[in-house]
């Protein structure tokens, strides 16, 4: 592995007219890192992704590919490729003409391509299919030809803008595995943009979260998740209880902004006594069947509305329990910290 980054962006800032879509993001990526650009719509995650690319121009900083400045090279001569959501297939070409045509644009002969090709298509296992055409191919099968025919050219990173986006949530969840999979047995730099949080977490090694241009918070999966830095990520990654500061004051017995996910919370017919550990009454409105779990909606004395996320066992029923009192418990160590932008 390199002493430099495979990425390093510094100051790096795009503007549009008088709309600053990415402002002053500075950030480094590890070569052989799997890293993912999450962020709601407008965040910048997909705009920086294109100034990696070279498909944009910074209005101000720079962009670093293992070690060589390329702010201002065209995207041919940058050792990266992009695999796209609609993955931009060839329709009358077959799948192994697809897979080698970057090789073909490059001068290759025919059987060193055709071999690479089969070599790329057999790494996404794809290979028995190199006769087909892309419109007998499905969903989950044309984003593999993709993929093979992104790093087919061996590129040093490789950059995906949300490539699973326009697959249904089953074949979604299974090409996340394949995909993990697949970065590992290349080793290559992976750079994934998605809005999906369930999707970043699960393909990760870092996230940098996004917001209005800029980097909210920068972590594995496990430090965004449980260590939020702000309400924005704690909101924004996965499903959290907020506290602002009046009910953090009156509920957690702390002064500031607070958050504790579902999962963490228990309820009890009697408030908790257990050391370490504190508890508020209040009312259950609403419960949600989620198959592997049963979402308590309770309002609490006092305080906010707020999710308890139960186990979904044969002791706990659906349907039974709207207008119950409760008592919701919680470890103190499950308390997280929100750190306002900027603080």
């Amino acid at each position: 592995m390199s002493e430099a980054p495979a990425i390093r962006l510094t100051g790096l800032t795009k503007q549009f007219g008088n709309v600053t879509a990415v402002d002053h993001v500075d950030l480094e990526i590890a070569e052989g890192e799997f890293f993912s650009m999450l962020g709601p719509s407008g965040s910048g995650k997909t705009t920086v992704l294109r100034l990696i690319a070279g498909f944009a121009k910074p209005t101000s900083g720079t962009v670093e590919l293992f070690g060589e400045d390329v702010t201002h090279s065209a995207p041919f001569d940058r050792d990266v490729n992009t695999v796209f959501q609609d993955y931009a297939l060839f329709p009358h070409m077959n799948v192994l003409d697809n897979v080698g045509y970057g090789l073909r644009v490059r001068g290759m002969k025919r059987a060193e391509r055709q071999e690479r090709a089969m070599r790329a298509l057999a790494a996404v296992r794809l290979d028995h299919l190199a006769a087909r055409k892309p419109a007998e191919l499905s969903g989950g099968q044309r984003q593999r030809v993709a993929l093979a025919r992104a790093t087919v050219l061996e590129p040093k990173a490789l950059l995906l803008d949300e490539p699973l986006g326009a697959l249904d949530l089953k074949l979604r969840q299974q090409m996340q595995v394949e995909l993990k999979q697949l970065q590992r047995q290349l080793g290559i730099t992976f750079i994934f943009v998605t809005h999906d949080q369930e999707e970043a977490l699960t393909l990760s090694d870092r996230i940098a979260v996004f917001n209005d241009g800029r980097i909210e918070q920068l972590g594995t999966p496990h430090e965004l998740y449980e260590r939020p830095a702000s309400r924005f990520v704690a909101d924004f990654v996965g499903t959290s209880n907020l506290f602002g500061a009046e009910h953090a004051r009156a509920l957690l017995g702390r002064d500031g902004e607070f958050s504790v996910r579902p999962e963490r919370l228990s309820l009890s017919e009697q408030p908790t006594a257990a050391s370490g550990t504190r508890s508020a009454a209040g009312t259950i409105v609403e419960s949600i069947y989620l198959g592997s779990g049963i979402r308590r909606v309770i309002d609490l004395d006092g305080g906010p509305r707020i999710n308890v996320l139960e186990r979904n066992d044969r002791s706990r029923a659906t349907d039974q329990g709207h207008g119950r009192r409760v008592h919701v418990s919680w470890h103190e160590e499950d308390v997280a910290a929100l750190i306002p932008p900027g603080a």
